[in-house]
């Protein structure tokens, strides 16, 4: 499954919109730069490592070698980018829920969009756009974003507590480790593969 490496996903989605609106979607995601706020839905989800949206015009895309062809396109494309734990329909979804109007205005003037509610349309406009990854690099695939965060926050909390205690008696070492341990338990996972959420989500990443 060229789409996943350990517990991540690499999503990536190209949909055409209409040249002459190509504008309009550049003005809204100046307004989502702008006023963050906008997002703060998609900004909570813990399972995102990475979204990115772009947008090239139809006359933009790069033209390598004076023997090239020049494209004749009737269509500007946005490109979506995203990188994320969990199985396809639970991100998918997670955007659906916490973004619903925001996805709504990004992709509004892309061709044939259905809307995020209902879901099923949704799933079926992201599947048919969606371009499989053929190599994905992740550096931690054993980890997803909140491992992480957890790593972060073992480290700084061992680094203080030998600064703070690495000279005390052994009794007394011993019951301040004890006591850390208790304190950062929630930050201790297991680094593994995560478990098929069922077999129509394992087909998407085939």
């Amino acid at each position: 499954m060229s789409n996943i490496a350990g517990k991540a996903y690499a999503m990536n989605v190209i949909t055409p919109i209409r040249w002459y609106m190509t504008w309009i979607n550049k003005v809204i995601f100046w307004f989502a730069l702008k006023f963050p706020s906008t997002l703060s839905g998609l900004i909570t989800l813990s399972l995102i490592h990475y979204a990115r949206w772009v947008i090239i015009g139809r006359k933009q895309f790069p033209h390598l070698d004076e023997h090239q062809p020049k494209e004749d396109l009737h269509y500007s494309y946005m490109l979506f980018f995203s990188n994320f734990n969990g199985s396809w329909a639970q991100y998918v979804d997670s955007f659906t829920f916490a973004i619903p109007a925001g996805l709504d205005q990004f992709w509004k003037w892309n061709i044939r969009y259905p809307r995020s509610v209902p879901l099923t349309p949704f799933h079926s406009y992201i599947t048919y756009n969606q371009i499989q990854t053929d190599h994905y690099y992740n550096a931690y695939p054993m980890a997803s974003s909140n491992d992480i965060k957890s790593a972060k926050k073992l480290k700084a909390a061992l680094i203080d507590f030998d600064a703070q205690h690495g000279n005390k008696s052994p009794d007394d070492f011993i019951k301040e480790y004890n006591a850390l341990l208790r304190s950062l338990q929630h930050d201790m996972g297991t680094m593994q593969p995560l478990p098929i959420v069922s077999l129509a989500d394992q087909a998407k990443g085939d």
